[in-house]
């Protein structure tokens, strides 16, 4: 059984984590300030109990009593009046015997100190100690009081409650954890203000979600059979699937283009174009490195600013092999088609002749379309040695006949099989759409003649096509050639568009020699290299 994964939201999370970071440096800072002010004030009652303890032991009146018993009840009352001004616990004045001259509870007096630590002061030492007393816990600064001659005499201690510091300090840890909620508040809204724009950012998606997208999309691109490369509004390349990288090194390019400037890295390509201009490019066809590709240019629009531009392709030869099978099929169809129709026009006719009994006529009929077969598919096969190409013009034959068009087909010379499948492509692809364009053409004329004459010589191969059609006018010569140009409606002009870029694929020639009701003539000059025998 898969286990359950818990997922919480973005903003728990931010606020947890906001509040905990929030609440541990506010208990850090807490923890510091509270020992901080703790010392502070323990080291202030320590110096106010010494200052007090040395403002006594400077007193004449105090001198005076330890010199004279019977000054006594004067140092009492002054000691009582310095207490209660300066809020200590307890002022007392010592002898040398550690005997009590004053206290806060005049029953004390005459008595010895208690505590145990004055020893040390009427030995001449000042400082301050911890200790308990019967006034209970204290803390007590002890001053030696000297004489006019600079002889000790006795000594002062003055006492401030311990209980009275923990208030001070619980008083002011209370400020400093109402400072710490306060803060901790402010944290709380801070986190939840902050994780409402980042998740306004993310188009309201959650980590996990994004994580789960961003997976999806990253599998997508990666098995599209096309290859991707895309680029930032910097021209650096951001995005590149394993489809591109293959075609990449098959170029004989770097396998790590990330990061690196398209133009760089390419530079035949028009990505950066595409940033300036913001048009797209589509179905063009890109050289890398002898390796010719077919592209499609996007720029990527957001809030209607290029922000970068995508590139998908694929490998011609591979679009060029699927072409030739489309082609094959296609024309094996019509062919079928063709032949089919005019067998069941051949059919009519000798069942005809068999109802009429006329078999001398049917036996001359069938001899005499024998004969025509095998002389017109004879002198094809005969001349032509691709048989791709010369399948192609059977059908193509066979078609024109259907369309009622005249189609005649001259060799002057033997044309050999091509070294390359990539020129018999080519070569369908021109032969096809000028025969196409041509029986089209004649669709309204009384007189449809078509004929296409082929000769090679030294390397090169000469075709001209010549139809009795309407002809083309001179202005519209170079724009037929134009990718989508036609007369004939939407989703059309693109079959002379294609007959350009193959001859120009193949480093030929075209001439257009065409009047008004004078018919066209195509004059096309190939390089053709011719296949060695035995390969």
């Amino acid at each position: 059984m898969q286990r359950q994964r818990f997922r919480f939201k973005l903003s728990i999370i931010i606020i947890f984590f906001v509040c905990l970071v929030v609440l541990i440096s506010l208990m850090i800072t807490d923890l510091l300030i509270s020992n901080s002010v703790s010392k502070n004030i323990r080291k202030t009652q320590e110096e106010k109990a010494l200052i007090v303890a040395r403002t006594v032991s400077k007193s004449n009146i105090v001198i005076h009593a330890l010199e004279d018993n019977q000054a006594a009840r004067a140092v009492q009352d002054y000691t009582n009046e310095i207490q209660s001004a300066t809020d200590v616990l307890f002022i007392v004045i010592m002898d040398m015997n550690g005997i009590r001259l004053t206290h806060p509870n005049e029953e004390m007096i005459g008595k010895s100190f208690v505590g145990g630590d004055e020893k040390a002061a009427l030995k001449g030492k000042e400082y301050v100690s911890v200790s308990r007393g019967t006034l209970g816990q204290s803390v007590r600064a002890f001053t030696p009081i000297y004489n006019d001659k600079n002889k000790q005499i006795g000594a002062a201690a003055v006492g401030i409650s311990l209980s009275s510091l923990e208030t001070a300090l619980e008083t002011s840890h209370k400020n400093i954890l109402i400072v710490t909620i306060f803060g901790l508040l402010i944290g709380i809204i801070g986190a939840i203000i902050l994780a409402k724009y980042i998740k306004k950012i993310l188009l309201g998606l959650e980590p996990f979600a994004i994580s789960r997208i961003l997976e999806e999309r990253s599998t997508m691109l990666q098995s599209v059979h096309e290859g991707i490369i895309a680029v930032d509004h910097t021209s650096t390349i951001t995005l590149v699937n394993k489809s591109a990288l293959q075609i990449f090194k098959k170029a004989g390019l770097s396998q790590k283009p990330i990061g690196m400037k398209i133009y760089d890295y390419m530079p035949s390509t028009r990505l950066d174009q595409v940033l300036k201009t913001g048009q797209p490019e589509l179905d063009e066809e890109q050289t890398i490195n002898g390796v010719s590709i077919l592209v499609n240019r996007v720029p990527l629009f957001v809030n209607g600013a290029v922000v970068g531009a995508i590139s998908t392709f694929r490998d011609k030869t591979e679009v060029n092999q699927l072409a030739e099978q489309l082609t094959g099929v296609r024309t094996y169809a019509e062919a079928l088609r063709a032949q089919s129709h005019e067998f069941l026009n051949r059919l009519h006719v000798i069942s005809g002749m068999v109802q009429l009994k006329s078999y001398n006529q049917l036996a001359a009929f069938i001899r005499t379309l024998v004969d025509f077969r095998n002389q017109e598919f004879g002198s094809i096969t005969q001349h032509l040695k691709d048989p791709a190409l010369a399948g192609f013009i059977m059908g193509k034959i066979s078609y024109s006949r259907e369309a009622k068009v005249d189609l005649s087909i001259e060799c002057t010379s033997i044309i050999p099989e091509p070294a390359e499948n990539k020129t018999t492509h080519e070569l369908i692809t021109i032969l096809g759409n000028l025969l196409d364009n041509a029986i089209e053409a004649m669709t309204d004329s009384e007189d449809k003649t078509l004929e296409v004459h082929l000769s090679y010589e030294d390397n090169w191969l000469l075709i001209e096509v010549s139809d009795s059609g309407p002809g083309i006018a001179n202005e519209l010569q170079k724009e037929v050639f134009k990718k989508g140009y036609s007369t004939k409606g939407e989703n059309r002009g693109f079959g002379l568009y294609l007959v350009k870029k193959s001859i120009e694929a193949l480093g030929g020639e075209l001439i257009i020699d065409s009047k008004l009701r004078l018919g066209t003539n195509f004059y096309v000059k190939i390089p053709y290299k011719a296949k060695e025998v035995g390969k």
